[in-house]
């Protein structure tokens, strides 16, 4: 009975990880694409906008190896507040690798 139940909270594990990998990939394509000429009569995004890309960037960056029409970065942004916001989006990100890096690290040191 033990190995039925860690075996089901492994699968449980698998299947809402991989829904959640899902999900992304389905909120990444809410990311737009416009052309330069749309772009000049677009009115320029701010925050909100650029911490959705930077947050979805991973994913728009591998989707954007397989499609040339996919970008990682609004051309259309208001820039100061639009930085700001992508910054912050990707800051989770970049914190996260640095701490396992940092974990992975510590486990070979005390190997």
């Amino acid at each position: 009975m033990p190995f039925f139940i860690l075996l089901l909270g492994v699968l449980m594990k698998k299947i809402v990880n991989l829904n959640l990998i899902v999900l992304v990939f389905l909120l990444t394509g809410c990311a737009d694409n416009l052309t330069f000429a749309q772009a000049m009569v677009t009115e320029p995004v701010g925050f909100w906008y650029g911490f959705w890309h930077g947050w979805i960037l991973p994913f728009a960056w591998v989707w954007s190896l397989f499609d040339s029409d996919t970008t990682i970065y609004a051309i259309y942004n208001n820039h100061g507040w639009y930085n700001f916001g992508f910054f912050l989006g990707v800051g989770p990100i970049t914190i996260a690798t640095a701490k396992a890096r940092r974990k992975r690290k510590k486990v070979n040191i005390q190997k």
